[in-house]
């Protein structure tokens, strides 16, 4: 399963679909490799391609700009020193914006039959696909800067719905992680709007006739912290224990209000004038993006998925419904193992690890892993002593060849429980202070 061998090391270079990596050995390219990767994703990779040389034609004046502004305009950025440096996105990111953007804009996809006319494997029908709103998944090796692509999809959707006549966007957002870790890094890029004024991802006012920075007005709400809903556009950003309970019940169309069930007990918080809560919120807007981080979480009937089915039920109720469902994740399978039908661009680790656009995994030699022995007790770090010492040993080896080229090796040890895991910290801290 080795990469192709024109296959770039920049992750800024543009990739030929016919180089790009799949599962199997490289002799199986002619025979049709498009049937071993995600099922839309070999055919929409060539009509991207296709559409990105022909400078995006067909694409609203909106969409154009932002792809250029984004893609093509060159970005000087400062450090917190003055230092200042040149800013890119990667491939693989623009690669999965412009698949976005192609589907919604140029294809014109509004739901799962104009999907499914992309399938290159014949193995898709309307069945697979649950929802009966939009939805598109994009697979991208952890590391791999899905956070940055979130955005950049926001900013597209607020701005196509502020500028172009008839947008079926969006200019609120519901963005659920999956847990309270994935919760915290997220709210550490959003928090303040700081991503879209950190990185490129706002045009500079004037830009293709339009004041981009200041049309941009989005309330942040997150978690707790819940502020008056804004008329010009608002990002909700919650954990997804914040979004239902594990005692559910099933709402319909038909039910009055289904917000209960969508958003669990209500977190309350304080705001100026008056005491909020998101079901609340999310009950009284008339238009919604939902964005799903770590989307490999929601299965077929899961209480994630019918929490969103939830959602798009009330909003039909108003006569509109989800304008899009967009899922970010590394693996995006199913209960039963089966890959996602919706994903629609793939960027995977190995190609990541190649262009080193995530960390290189190193593991022991094969006769250093043949002489651990697993000891005889019940304590994790008596257990496993010889297997951690390794591994220390192995970090310091590439700690030391990597220190001339001021990059981190990292050494990452996974245990069973946080206990184990206390264990193993004060192991280290006591024989590799």
């Amino acid at each position: 399963m080795a990469l192709h061998k024109d296959f770039p090391k920049d992750p800024y270079a543009i990739l030929n679909p016919e180089i790009r990596w799949f599962p199997a050995d490289e002799d199986l390219r002619e025979k049709g490799f498009e049937k071993l990767i995600p099922p839309l994703v070999a055919e929409l990779r060539k009509k991207v391609q296709e559409w990105r040389s022909n400078n995006y034609d067909g694409a609203s004046e909106t969409s154009k700009a932002l792809l250029n502004w984004w893609f093509k305009e060159e970005h000087i950025l400062y450090n917190n020193d003055g230092s200042s440096y040149s800013f890119r996105y990667y491939f693989s990111q623009r690669e999965a914006l412009e698949t976005v953007v192609w589907l919604y804009e140029v294809a014109q996809v509004k739901d799962k039959y104009d999907l499914i006319r992309y399938n290159s494997t014949g193995v898709l029908s309307p069945q697979m696909f649950t929802e009966e709103w939009l939805r598109f998944v994009i697979k991208m090796a952890t590391g791999g800067g899905k956070t940055k692509v979130m955005s950049l999809v926001i900013a597209w959707a607020y701005f196509h719905k502020k500028y172009e006549d008839e947008s079926r966007l969006a200019k609120n957002f519901l963005l659920i992680t999956p847990n309270v870790i994935v919760f915290e890094r997220i709210k550490n890029d959003f928090e303040g709007n700081k991503i879209f004024f950190l990185d490129p991802v706002l045009p500079d006012n004037g830009y293709m006739g339009q004041n981009w920075q200041d049309d941009f007005q989005v309330t942040l709400h997150l978690q707790d912290e819940l502020r008056n809903v804004s008329d010009t556009g608002n990002i909700f950003l919650t954990n997804i224990h914040r979004v239902f309970e594990s005692d559910v019940q099933e709402f319909g169309p038909e039910d009055e209000d289904s917000s209960g069930y969508f958003l669990g007990d209500k977190p309350v918080t304080k705001t100026n004038d008056s005491t909020v809560d998101l079901g609340m919120i999310v009950r009284d807007i008339d238009e919604l993006i939902v964005i799903n981080d770590e989307a490999h979480h929601i299965h077929e009937e899961n209480a994630w998925l019918k929490s969103i089915r939830d959602i798009d039920n009330k909003l039909k109720q108003k006569g509109t419904g989800l304008s899009l469902q967009l899922d970010v994740t590394a693996t995006p399978k199913n209960s039963k193992g089966n890959i996602f039908p919706h994903v629609i661009s793939d960027y995977p680790l190995v190609e990541a690890i190649h262009q080193r656009v995530v960390k290189q995994p190193v593991v022991p030699d094969e006769a250093s892993r043949g002489k651990l022995k697993e000891g005889q007790s019940v304590v994790f770090t008596e257990k496993w002593r010889d297997h951690i010492n390794l591994g220390v040993e192995e970090w310091k080896k590439t700690y030391e060849q990597l220190l001339p080229t001021n990059k981190k090796s990292l050494l990452f040890i996974m245990t069973d429980d946080t206990k184990n895991c206390d264990d193993v910290a004060s192991y280290l801290e006591m024989n590799y202070p």
